[in-house]
């Protein structure tokens, strides 16, 4: 079934978002953002908007199946499923700070994928250096105030400021963190700002300045390819494949 908001049932509805939630993380393991215990996604429940399906603590991005993904209420409480060590302090933190803040946002990603920690270090936002980076210009900021592990909820909160209106957020010396009206969309744009970081890392080694496209042009760009739509439609895709490679996920 392609997403167009029309479910016959509310169970119809959410099998459809945990497939979906199991699929990227079965993605973000194929392209190596899979770090030890580091990571989390999360996608409001379609039924309660209150409450969250999120990976289970400690199970490997490469092995999450929709059944066995938890659901869990803004305190962290786990409401649904009983699968791996239950949840990671940190998605506590961060996810329910940006759902309660951002209505709008039904789903957040975030993993420690090595070009957005590497790029994180720098303390910068991206550059529209080429027409896949125009997709960031001007949706994305900077949280700049690393303390450590994100687990206190006040921490939580100031990403959630920092990420304001925009898509996406640079956690400085830590990583990306992405959003979406849809988990599509959320994987999709961590997918692609981790290659837009590599690019900009890999044209600046060379120690050349790259040229900018300039600023009426890239938020043209951005208009074209930022969109909602965009990041579900560049989804599928990667979801068809995922699923023919690992079709238990969606069990």
């Amino acid at each position: 079934m392609m997403y167009d908001g029309t479910f016959h049932s509310v169970e119809e509805e959410r099998q459809f978002v945990k497939q979906r939630l199991a699929a990227s993380f079965r993605l973000f393991s194929k392209f190596g953002f899979n770090d030890g215990s580091a990571g989390h996604i999360t996608v409001r429940d379609p039924e309660n908007k209150h409450h969250f399906w999120v990976n289970p603590f400690m199970v490997h991005f490469g092995q999450v199946k929709a059944s066995e993904l938890l659901l869990i209420d803004e305190d962290g409480n786990v409401l649904k499923g009983e699968y791996g060590n239950g949840i990671n302090g940190a998605a506590i933190a961060i996810h329910s700070a940006i759902h309660k803040a951002r209505p709008d946002v039904n789903a957040a990603a975030h993993a420690h994928s090595p070009y957005g920690m590497a790029w994180s270090t720098l303390g910068r936002t991206l550059d529209p250096i080429t027409q896949d980076a125009c997709t960031f210009y001007n949706d994305h900021s900077i949280f700049n105030d690393y303390t450590g592990v994100v687990y206190d909820d006040s921490e939580g909160d100031r990403i959630a400021r920092a990420l304001d209106s925009n898509k996406a957020v640079i956690l400085q010396n830590h990583g990306l963190l992405t959003t979406g009206q849809s988990v599509d969309e959320a994987a999709w744009w961590f997918i692609a700002m981790e290659r837009a970081c590599q690019v900009q890392m890999t044209v600046e080694s060379t120690g050349s300045k790259p040229i900018l496209i300039d600023a009426e042009h890239a938020i043209h760009t951005q208009k074209q390819m930022g969109l909602p739509e965009i990041g579900r439609e560049e989804f599928k895709p990667l979801y068809d494949m995922i699923t023919k490679e690992h079709p238990d996920l969606v069990k």
